[in-house]
């Protein structure tokens, strides 16, 4: 089986921004990769996240069960995963994630409250994905630890990434969802024991360079 390295975290954390780097890093080294960003807004299998960050499920991303929400992304994951990358995988293929099941887990999970309603659909998540369809599960995952103060600046003239304007989706524009999932996000990866990346030193952002170093010196360890 191949490997499966995910760079995930809240909404304007710089996850492309990191995995280019990543990228770029591996292109140094001559090692083989396959990179993949979830949601594949590029697939068809994308459709009904699109419908739900668009809002025609409801504008209030917290009036739309985890539950539902979940099974949107994770059938895109499932069909991205057999139609793409399962043959290279299988063949000890690494694979480079911008957002993966993580990403269902801080968006969806933050909606949820109670601590034993949250754990609940955690391990119905897990199941869900890992057990039901099959996907792998990450070797390793990188948390950019990005606060939602710097995040909603970072994000002010960011494009909506499958609409292609100015439009935020109906994660991006409600703050308090931002608040919620990087909160659960900062618990997530104490619990699940991902690779916290500190993106902020003396309340100033650290350079994508200094970034990039930390997170491919911790990569060439698992390769």
């Amino acid at each position: 089986m191949g490997k499966l390295i995910v760079i995930d975290g809240t909404d304007g954390s710089g996850k492309q921004t990191q995995m280019g780097i990543l990228e770029n890093k591996l292109k140094e080294k001559n090692i083989a990769y396959k990179k993949i960003s979830f949601p594949n807004y590029a697939s068809p299998s994308s459709s009904l996240v699109k419908m739900y960050l668009s809002g025609e499920f409801g504008q209030d991303a917290k009036k739309v069960s985890p539950y539902i929400a979940s099974t949107f992304f994770a059938a895109d994951r499932y069909a991205t995963y057999k139609k793409e990358l399962e043959e290279y995988y299988e063949n000890d293929g690494l694979i480079l994630a911008d957002r993966y099941t993580t990403a269902n887990m801080v968006h969806q999970a933050g909606k949820i409250k109670d601590e034993v309603e949250r754990k609940k659909f955690l391990d119905w998540l897990w199941d869900l994905e890992f057990n039901l369809y099959k996907i792998p599960v990450p070797t390793k995952v990188f948390f950019l630890d990005m606060p939602p103060e710097y995040t909603i600046k970072l994000m002010e003239k960011r494009k909506n990434k499958f609409a292609e304007n100015e439009i935020k989706d109906i994660h991006e524009r409600d703050r308090v969802h931002l608040q919620e999932s990087y909160e659960a996000a900062c618990k997530l990866a104490k619990d699940y024991n991902w690779v916290k990346i500190n993106c902020i030193h003396n309340e100033e952002i650290r350079t994508r360079e200094e970034i990039g170093k930390e997170i491919f010196d911790i990569v060439k360890e698992i390769l």
